[in-house]
């Protein structure tokens, strides 16, 4: 069935897989710090601005999948709270952990028709169509954690 395709895509980025990019969200963000997680390197997002944003798309996508409204907003999609603490940095990524688990059990649950009927509205495509854009969107993020990632890592050890 596509729908299992898609959700172990949608599970290979977010929290177990290295196929495509040899890492995903959970590897690269498990076991950072706080104070890695707030660093900002430059003009780029921080690793908490990414993860937030990441998740805040799972987060909203969510409800439609029970009947619920899309009540999310792209202009709040990287309005992350203020973290200063490891224990809220960390429930950060397991709340993340979890909405991308329910995420990817719903997606396993569409029929191939429901996959191809509208998303909310028809404006916004077919339910494939945003869960495909859920998994690029990650990859593309992905990318950028990783390399965020490295800078800091890199920053730590000339510092010491």
């Amino acid at each position: 069935m596509q729908s299992k395709q898609l959700a172990n895509r949608f599970r290979e980025v977010l929290l177990n897989g290295t196929w495509i990019a040899n890492t995903n969200y959970k590897k690269a963000l498990s076991g950072t710090t706080v104070k890695q997680a707030t660093t900002k390197v430059g003009s780029l997002n921080t690793l908490l601005a990414l993860a937030f944003h990441i998740n805040y798309y799972i987060e909203g996508i969510l409800p439609v999948f029970t009947g619920g409204s899309l009540t999310i907003k792209d202009k709040y999609s990287f309005d992350h709270p203020e973290i200063t603490i490891q224990k809220e940095w960390d429930n950060l990524l397991n709340n993340m952990w979890k909405n991308a688990e329910r995420f990817a059990n719903h997606v396993e649950q569409l029929s191939d028709s429901e996959l191809e009927s509208p998303f909310v509205d028809e404006k916004y495509g077919t339910y494939r169509r945003n869960i495909d854009g859920v998994i690029e969107h990650s990859y593309y993020h992905l990318g950028q954690v990783s390399i965020i990632k490295k800078m800091i890592l890199e920053l730590e050890l000339e510092s010491n």
